[in-house]
């Protein structure tokens, strides 16, 4: 009994210095968003944070840099940036306390099922250290050098309501690092307690680049058309997927499209005029090909070669429907000596639109500045669907993120913002890169949009959560 009594007061002794150490954490100095690698060696190997100062160290042996930091700086509490353990330094022992938890949750935020569930009905605020207000999934992501055109790209994905539910719900390792870290910056983007109003997507721009082969660089300007191509593609691997077996990606925005095709006579047929408008010969072969989709592509027209000074500041506009005619089944377009007509067979739950505002010849790119004019709400698409007439579906999308780009010529030059809804407050927000800000629902289809992407509507019931 006594000895009983003797180990657990010697317990209690030690407890007390790491209690005393505690309040040397300063959490305002706290950043874990960049690589976990340590700031002396570069290892990311056993990487430890000073939950004093910030800086990540390696190992906390006797002869390691986080051991030596303790000596060197009186700095004593450290965090293991994979289990979570906290020690104190240069003493060794684990220490256990609740005042903890809010700092494990920022480094590995977690979300329950009914967390989840609420979150597309949220309207409060949250607040961080510095007493910032700020919008859970509607904060700013920095703009390390030249990365905005992957920073839209992340904001719209991570309002994909069944995409952001599968990496809320899954915060396990998966064997993709492009995956877990594509997961970790979007839990930490709905962070509802997180210690600063903005997050670094740091460690997701370095596996970016390294899955990519230096493709996608944040130090270099690119198009956000081509990587979200590449990025749709890479994670539907990486989660899964192949040819055949489909994954989260193509659940959610995989379609089907039927391509016909016919060579153009090289000659007009007797009795038709050269400059007659071709059209399909029903009396000679018609190429179908079926072909899966994630991205519908929009051929703006071309605007006007000559104007006059009272036109010189008329910008062209053209509306949705116009530009969607291209998948009626009916409209032939001209490519090369080959006519082809588009056909949607099947619709994903969520659209991606690509509006082509940029040519390149020979020489240069040139910039579309046609401005779409769209609906926000209720755009049908079921006349450009291969259905049963007697099929009494609706297939009306509402849109959920608009992406824009300012500037001139080149995709791969200039900037780029975003457009997000906010169904809990019935807001839009624009966000380019830390700005967030609330915009007018009429002020959005101003913008030179590039990348549109439509949520299907289901008038019966509320959308089921796409299955795992």
């Amino acid at each position: 009994m006594q000895k009983s009594l003797k180990r657990k007061r010697d317990e209690n002794d030690e407890l007390r210095p790491g209690g005393l150490y505690l309040d040397t954490i300063r959490r305002t100095y706290l950043d874990f968003d960049f690589e976990k690698v340590c700031s002396v060696s570069l290892s990311n190997l056993n990487v430890y944070a000073c939950l004093v100062c910030g800086k990540y160290y390696q190992g906390r042996g006797t002869t390691s840099h986080a051991y030596i930091h303790s000596l060197h700086d009186d700095h004593h509490v450290f965090i293991n940036l994979h289990t979570l353990k906290v020690y104190i330094l240069p003493d060794g022992y684990e220490v256990n306390d609740s005042s903890l938890d809010d700092i494990k949750y920022v480094i590995k935020p977690t979300f329950t099922l009914e967390q989840i569930n609420q979150l597309d009905k949220n309207d409060n605020y949250s607040y961080d250290l510095n007493n910032k207000k700020y919008l859970p999934g509607f904060i700013g992501l920095n703009n390390i050098k030249k990365n905005d055109y992957i920073n839209v790209i992340i904001q719209a994905l991570i309002h994909i309501t069944p995409l952001r539910n599968f990496f809320l719900r899954n915060d396990k390792e998966f064997k993709s690092e492009l995956v877990n870290r594509f997961g970790m910056l979007m839990r930490k983007m709905w962070n509802p307690k997180a210690f600063k109003a903005q997050v670094s997507p740091h460690e997701l721009l370095q596996e970016i680049s390294n899955a990519s082969k230096k493709k996608f660089l944040l130090t270099e300007q690119n198009d956000p058309v081509e990587f979200l191509y590449w990025f749709l593609n890479t994670l539907h691997f990486a989660l899964g997927g192949t040819r055949k077996k489909s994954s989260i990606i193509q659940k959610t925005f995989q379609g089907k499209l039927q391509i016909e095709s016919q060579t153009i006579l090289s000659e007009p047929e007797e009795g038709k005029e050269k400059f007659q408008k071709q059209s399909f010969q029903s009396d000679r072969e018609i190429t179908k090909v079926i072909s899966p989709f994630m991205v519908l592509v929009l051929d703006l027209p071309p605007p006007p070669l000559f104007q006059d000074e009272m036109e010189q500041n008329i910008i062209p506009q053209v509306s949705l429907s116009t530009l969607l005619s291209r998948y009626d089944g009916k409209t032939i377009q001209e490519v090369g000596n080959t006519l082809k007509r588009y056909k949607l067979l099947k619709l994903p739950n969520y659209l991606i639109f690509n509006a082509k505002r940029f040519n390149k010849n020979n020489w240069s790119h040139e910039k579309n500045p046609t401005i779409v004019n769209f609906p926000i709400k209720n755009v049908d698409m079921k006349e450009y669907l291969e259905v049963d007439p007697n099929d009494k579906e609706e297939y009306k999308y509402d849109l959920v993120a608009n992406i824009c780009h300012e500037g001139k010529d080149s995709p791969k030059n200039g900037s780029y913002k975003v457009h997000v809804y906010c169904k809990g407050k019935d807001q839009w927000f624009q966000i380019q890169d830390l700005i967030v800000e609330e915009i007018m629902p009429q002020m959005i289809f101003l913008s030179e949009t590039y990348i549109q992407i439509w949520e299907r509507k289901f008038p019966s019931k509320e959308q089921s959560e796409t299955k795992k």
